[in-house]
């Protein structure tokens, strides 16, 4: 368990190292998408291997509604590059 776990931090450094190198919003934008996604998938993970369900269902709801705060930043922005 311990080594999956340091195999999934590992993965998630790198697009942690990717939004500090650039400088386009959309880079960065894309990079904590992934944060956020990868974050989820170990707490799924981490919830199995346990066997804890009530972790496993934070970790579907982050899964699913935490993404969505990015789209609409997204929307928002091109919105406003459009203006």
């Amino acid at each position: 368990m311990n080594v999956v776990l340091l195999a999934m931090i590992l993965a998630l450094l790198i697009p942690i190292y990717q939004a500090l190198k650039d400088d386009n919003i959309w880079q960065k934008m894309l990079s904590l998408a992934s944060v956020a996604s990868k974050t989820s998938i170990m707490i799924l993970v981490v919830s199995v291997l346990r066997d804890d369900w009530m972790v496993g269902v934070a970790g579907v709801i982050i899964l699913s509604v935490g993404n969505a705060g990015f789209m609409l930043l997204a929307q928002i922005l091109k919105r406003l590059n459009e203006v």
